[in-house]
């Protein structure tokens, strides 16, 4: 039985035609492959066809490439992104630990000062910490975290490094409040310690300075001349700083000079201070002074003989005697 062929059957269909064709394309293949050998005229077709099918290549794996470079883009910002995120992170917290050193740095010193200040004037203190601060415009007082508890008492002074600040005014169990110098309802006594005149010191409205509105016309004051507490009243020990004259001018009236200080110690910046007891009095008589007198080295031994000696008396009328007379016997 005969197959039935059409067009569209195969290319090496069965029978004899298929083998003869068969038979072309492979003596077809092998001249091509001669001539290809031989003279080396395909690579030029090869390229000229590349020339040809690389766009349809390239356009071909546009997708993927876009979908990789999209993937790769959008991973590379999210680190980047990360990256900068824990960089920014590191910076805030080094510069933290940085303000955070120079600020223990500079609570360091404040100590040091106070205690340089508590051995040079071997005064019985006692330090403290604020731990709250009203400067309002009628009222200047801190708030310290020591109290009754701690045998702080109603008018006892405070101090930081550089001068008086204030006075204990209130105390409650576990802290105080302290009424600053430059309070309005506090007055200071002082001395300008370069010429020894004694006036009083008041606090100000303005929070940051001290008035002192009752100075003689006739006094010699300056700008630059430092104010000292004078002691009087017994409740500031003499001595101790207590601001700079800034101003000085007669009143509206003027009968008096009126000057404006600026207080010496740091009332807006101290974080630690110190309130000061008073000295114990000695109990019983003072010491017996060391008796004065010869080295030990020196002085006479105790238990050695004592040989008498006759004091000379010579009167203020005696006359000398002659030789002969001296070396000449007594006769009895």
């Amino acid at each position: 039985m005969a197959l039935n062929r059409d067009d569209k059957s195969p290319l090496f269909s069965p029978g004899v035609a298929g083998t003869l064709r068969l038979i072309v394309y492979l003596a077809l293949a092998c001249v091509l492959m001669v001539l290809d050998h031989r003279g080396g005229w395909l690579p030029n077709v090869r390229y000229a066809l590349s020339l040809v099918v690389e766009p349809v290549y390239r356009i071909a794996g546009l997708p993927s490439r876009g979908l990789h470079a999209a993937t790769v883009a959008f991973a590379d910002r999210q680190a980047l992104t990360e990256a900068n995120q824990r960089l920014r992170e590191d910076l805030l917290l080094a510069n933290a630990k940085l303000n955070r050193m120079a600020s223990v740095a500079e609570q360091n010193q404040r100590l040091k000062e106070l205690l340089d200040t508590q051995h040079s004037l071997s005064l019985n203190v006692q330090l403290a910490r604020l731990v709250g601060v009203d400067l309002g415009t009628f009222r200047h007082r801190i708030v310290l975290n020591l109290g009754a508890r701690d045998n702080v008492r109603v008018g006892q002074v405070v101090i930081d490094a550089h001068g008086v600040m204030g006075q204990i005014v209130e105390v409650m169990p576990t802290t105080s409040v302290a009424m600053l110098i430059t309070d309005p309802n506090h007055a200071i006594p002082v001395t300008i310690e370069r010429t020894g005149l004694r006036t009083i010191a008041y606090g100000s409205r303005a929070g940051d300075m001290l008035t002192l509105p009752n100075i003689p016309v006739s006094a010699d004051v300056q700008v630059g001349d430092k104010l000292v507490t004078s002691g009087l009243g017994g409740r500031f020990p003499p001595g101790f700083p207590v601001g700079e004259i800034r101003d000085v001018g007669q009143t509206p009236s003027g009968t008096f000079l009126a000057a404006q200080a600026r207080p010496a110690a740091d009332l807006d910046r101290s974080d630690d201070v110190l309130l000061l007891h008073d000295l114990a009095e000695p109990a019983g008589p003072p010491p017996l002074a060391t008796p004065a007198g010869p080295p030990a080295d020196l002085a006479p031994d105790p238990q050695a003989p004592v040989t008498p000696t006759l004091p000379s008396v010579t009167s203020p009328t005696a006359t000398p005697v002659p030789a002969h007379a001296a070396t000449s016997g007594v006769q009895r």
